[in-house]
């Protein structure tokens, strides 16, 4: 967004010059500041059972929560009321939550509608507006974000340009990406703003995009609550096109990846659907992203793909690996069946069986339509690390399916595997011999034996940080990472566990160094430096 012109700090707002909108914005940040607008104190207010069912998105235990105030929480009870649960409320209740801003600056900002400006008149949100608080790798943040209100608060489906606030996909992202310092960070397809908010914190600078005016609207007024307006620039746009020619050291992206039937009658929503067929947008992505990284630059992204009849998905997404140029990580962390996937693009934007029956049939034909059109078996999901070679050599070529639990923030971790990685194709067998390792803090070992038995039968090493990776040790392998604690060198532990065993030294290095190097790759051992 761009030029000097009045613009409305939000879509339903009045136009405002600069100063008008970030002086407007101050005071909101300060009013919701004042009233411990918080996740900690709104999970105080509303108790456990109020608060989980808000996360199902069920609000009749946390609107029986907030009928009453309790004594000091009267502005914490109006402003959960109005931007979260969708109730009405009164000029006279707005200006006492809102006491710098008050209702006038409130529905300057585009923040609520009223019906006069008497305190007994009704006044009603018509943006969502709530605290966030967050852990990535960098550490915490806490700010609030506004975005489009949900179908909780209008009981109704959402409009095509909805801009959506923080969903699981965008927590997830956010936690999954590896925050060293970077100099240029782009978010591709920003939305409300999140991604660009945190990386604000580890970032020089930052470019955030859109195809959506509406949503550039609600980042902006998001990135300047959380006081970073001044470090993110925001440019209006379809993928890659804003940023044309320019380089960058991070792109972080939660696309609009849902394979959407492209028919008159589905509708569409801007925050999920990418205007393409099938998975194409997710391909083009990958294939095309080497063009805005600079070397040694990361790109991180989220996306579905379509598991084939007669083709693999790992050969399916390979293929876009191949076609890119960049080292490539994809981890599958979910796989829906045609049915599933179309149950849960129709609920997510409104549309349920018994609200409108004719709509949801019409809509669960034409995804088992599109998607058989292509012969489409499933639907999987997951994460996606590129990075671009610094000499051009791509080494890195890994697609594996993890369901089980991670262990967020995930980008610690990915940016480990991804230094331990380059450490090892640096080493042949005797340089990785002459290590010194070490056992990471968070692997444990498991141990299953026979009643009476004094050997083990199963030997399990469990990753309790990352993505949790289980690995099944055989003797000398569980031997010789017990014996890991940083004292003796790879190659003096195997040549004493094979004194024990009885075996050559040359055979069990041969078996166990590939499971050490995969060991350490993976971050159950830790090389030094690494």
């Amino acid at each position: 967004m761009s030029g000097s012109a009045p613009q409305p700090a939000l879509p339903d707002g009045v136009p405002l010059d600069e100063t008008e909108r970030r002086a407007l914005l101050a005071r909101l940040r300060a009013d919701v500041a004042s009233a411990r607008f918080t996740v900690g104190e709104v999970e105080e207010l509303l108790g456990p059972v109020a608060s989980a069912a808000l996360h199902r998105e069920q609000s009749v235990p946390a609107l029986r929560a907030t009928e009453a105030a309790a004594d000091g929480a009267e502005a914490l009870t109006t402003l959960l009321r109005t931007f979260v649960l969708g109730a009405v409320t009164t000029v006279g209740e707005l200006d006492g939550a809102l006491p710098t801003l008050g209702s006038g600056g409130a529905q300057a900002l585009g923040l609520v509608t009223t019906a006069g400006a008497d305190r007994g008149d009704l006044a009603r949100a018509v943006v969502d507006l709530r605290p966030y608080a967050a852990v990535d790798a960098h550490g915490t943040t806490d700010t609030w974000l506004a975005s489009d209100l949900g179908e909780l608060a209008t009981g109704g489906a959402l409009r095509p340009d909805h801009v959506l606030g923080v969903g699981g996909a965008s927590v997830t992202l956010a936690g999954a990406t590896i925050r060293a310092p970077r100099r240029r960070t782009l978010d591709l397809g920003t939305g409300c703003g999140v991604q660009a908010l945190h990386a604000s914190r580890h970032s020089d600078a930052v470019v955030a995009t859109d195809v959506s005016r509406r949503a550039l609207h609600f980042a902006a007024t998001n990135l300047e609550l959380a006081g970073v307006g001044d470090r993110v620039a925001l440019r209006e746009g379809s993928m890659l096109e804003p940023v044309v020619g320019e380089r960058f050291d991070l792109v972080v992206s939660n696309p609009p990846f849902v394979i959407t039937p492209r028919r008159d009658d589905v509708p569409l929503y801007e925050y999920r659907d990418g205007g393409r067929s099938g998975d194409d947008l997710v391909r083009d992505l990958v294939t095309g992203l080497g063009d805005v990284l600079a070397p040694g630059g990361v790109a991180q992204l989220l996306g579905n793909w379509e598991h084939r009849r007669g083709e693999a998905w790992d050969e399916r997404v390979g293929s876009w690996l191949d076609a890119s140029g960049l080292d490539g990580w994809v981890v599958e962390r979910e796989v829906l069946d045609p049915a599933e996937y179309a149950e849960t693009w129709l609920r997510d934007g409104g549309t349920t069986a018994d609200r409108d029956p004719a709509a949801w049939a019409r809509g669960y034909e034409a995804w088992l339509d599109d998607l058989a059109s292509r012969d489409v078996e499933a639907v999987g999901f997951g994460l996606l690390v590129l990075r671009r070679p610094v000499d051009g050599v791509v080494t890195m070529r890994r697609l594996e399916r993890h369901t089980g639990q991670v262990r967020q923030p995930l980008g610690t971790h990915l940016g480990r595997v991804l230094t331990a990685h380059d450490l090892l194709r640096t080493l042949d067998d005797d340089a990785l011999a002459g290590l010194r390792l070490t056992v990471a803090a968070d692997v444990t070992e498991e141990r299953h034996l026979r009643p009476g038995a004094s050997d083990p039968t199963l030997v399990l090493l469990r990753q309790g940080d990352g993505l949790g990776r289980t690995v099944q040790a055989g003797t000398a392998l569980a031997g010789l990472v017990g014996a890991c604690d940083g004292e003796l060198t790879v190659g003096q532990l195997v040549g004493g566990i094979a004194a024990l065993l009885d075996v050559r030294a040359d055979e069990l290095a041969a078996e166990v160094l590939p499971q050490v190097r995969d060991l350490v790759r993976d971050g159950l051992l830790l090389a030094p430096h690494a």
